[in-house]
């Protein structure tokens, strides 16, 4: 597989881009019939019918229009490392992050679809099916969010004092918010934003309205490829919670550290988020 290009990049975001609307439209029509059974997965997180409709319709719609790159997905089966350890470049995939969100009838859940080259985010591609809002970026071309109100490039917000300015701390619905809050330098002011899917806090972040997200917790690498490559090219980062880089299939499992979501680059965020879980599978 050769090296990819810009024109190779704006096609496939394109394909992206229409499987991630093709899969929402259907979720959404799911979600609001209510029509859907739900299922406890071996870590008694739950799954639902809708989730592997929309991750059959992301495969058959990837499949059609590029064969030739493999899917990982968080709802199938991905194999091994030593199976997947020589792909150059690959789709992959959170058919609903949120499904909790979904259950719970808030809305705030959303279609990840990221394109890994070289083990790096290059393409993302998040959709609130809730909203019909469409975020989206490409290495090196900016991230942007479309709506039936607005097509516009989004930017983390500057604060107007690193070193001091109040920070919006993104927050879950669903998860004790003081152990979150615990992590954060006392010496800091915050308002907090209750949200939902991990990757529409992320989106958040990238368009201004929150400056920073720390996920504890299991999560898996379809829950920050996408976001990572949004909230990189909209001038924040995502790393592991002990700001290292997160990696992308360099190991057997596919679990992330716990991770945290930044905004301006100015701050000095070391210093806001002192939470340091090493990442568990670091050695394997």
């Amino acid at each position: 597989m050769s090296d990819i290009t810009d024109s190779d990049i704006a096609r496939l975001l394109e394909i992206a881009k229409q499987a991630a609307r093709k899969a929402g439209r259907v979720v959404l029509s799911i979600y609001d019939s209510g029509d859907y059974d739900s299922y406890a997965k071996d870590d008694d997180s739950p799954v639902t019918s809708a989730d592997y409709k929309a991750n059959q319709i992301i495969n058959t719609f990837l499949q059609e229009h590029t064969p030739d790159i493999p899917i990982m997905s968080e709802e199938q089966n991905n194999g091994m490392l030593a199976d997947r350890q020589h792909w150059k470049r690959y789709w992959l995939i959170d058919p609903i992050d949120g499904t909790q969100e979904f259950v719970a009838r808030s809305g705030d859940f959303a279609v990840n679809i990221a394109l890994i080259e070289d083990n790096q985010p290059v393409i993302g591609v998040i959709y609130w099916p809730a909203g019909d809002v469409l975020y989206y970026a490409s290495k090196n071309h900016g991230a942007y969010k479309e709506s039936a109100k607005e097509d516009k490039r989004i930017f983390v917000r500057k604060l107007d004092d690193p070193s001091q300015s109040r920070v919006i701390i993104a927050v879950s619905r669903r998860q004790a918010q003081e152990k979150v809050l615990s992590k954060m330098s006392s010496h800091r002011h915050y308002d907090v934003l209750p949200l939902g899917s991990c990757s529409l806090k992320a989106c958040h972040i990238a368009e201004g309205k929150a400056d920073v997200f720390l996920r504890i917790g299991t999560t898996g690498e379809w829950d920050t490829g996408a976001s990572q490559c949004i909230v990189s090219e909209a001038g924040g980062k995502v790393l592991a919670a002990n700001f290292e880089p997160l990696t992308y299939n360099r190991r057997n499992s596919l679990v992330n550290p716990d991770f945290v979501v930044l905004g301006d680059p100015e701050v000095n965020w070391p210093d806001v988020v002192q939470h340091r879980q090493e990442d568990p599978h670091e050695k394997n």
